[in-house]
């Protein structure tokens, strides 16, 4: 076989690669097969991706807690590992830790064995730096493989019903009132705490807490319930 022969091979083999994401991400999310992307109760669970970060997470928390409001924070190990003082502080809090990647790859470049090196690796540092087994795992960009589901199977692999956009600072103008227009009908809400990932706007984080304060002030004088995602205590039970 010639070198021309292999190169179409290989491209042929990437290109169905590539599809069979595309469809296993689009059927997993259509169907809700084997996800969390709306809750069975009443609230709205407010999750945040791609932190810790030392600034906008720490300012994060000092939101949250003068709201009294518990959220879930899907975080990346190596930044988790960089500041384990502010996941220690999340589980002190009451809030729900979560993995996120050690690193913030798609799970589409992931092979199923790197994949769980993925999972365990952020899975160590959360239980050191908080003490606690995370029990829930959202993928980089929601996106899922057809053996994402297998490989992450000790954990509640969790969507969103509501993603905002708030990774551009264009998109947090207006956020406080998108926001407010979300239901308290089991709504899982994404939002993000870092901005250094790839796409994202490195600010973008300070405009959204600075929205969602004013819309926490809002909602919560209107009695809106806010709960984590699972409903457990802070210890998993």
């Amino acid at each position: 076989m010639n070198a021309k022969h292999i190169a179409a091979g290989l491209a042929a083999a990437a290109s169905a690669a590539a599809a069979g994401n595309l469809l296993a991400t689009a059927g997993i999310r259509m169907t809700g097969a084997g996800i969390t992307k709306k809750l069975g109760r009443r609230g709205i669970a407010l999750t945040f991706d791609d932190g810790p970060h030392p600034l906008y997470t720490a300012r994060l928390l000092d939101l949250l807690e003068e709201s009294g409001v518990r959220a879930t924070f899907f975080v990346v190990g190596e930044k988790a590992e960089a500041y384990p003082w502010l996941v220690r502080r999340m589980h002190e809090d009451g809030h729900e830790v979560g993995i996120h990647h050690y690193k913030h790859v798609s799970t589409w470049r992931l092979t199923p064995h790197r994949l769980r090196e993925e999972l365990e690796a952020t899975d160590r540092v959360i239980r050191m730096s908080a003490g606690v087994k995370p029990l829930l795992y959202r993928p980089p960009w929601g996106r899922l493989s057809p053996f994402t589901l297998a490989v992450a199977k000790d954990y509640e692999t969790v969507i969103w019903s509501h993603i905002l956009g708030d990774w551009k600072i264009q998109n947090c103008f207006d956020l406080s009132k998108r926001l407010e227009a979300i239901p308290a009908d089991g709504s899982i809400v994404v939002l993000h705490d870092d901005g250094s990932n790839p796409g994202a706007d490195e600010a973008a984080p300070a405009f959204m807490i600075g929205e969602l304060e004013k819309y926490l002030d809002s909602a919560l004088r209107k009695g809106t319930p806010f709960v984590t995602v699972s409903g457990r205590d802070p210890d998993g039970h």
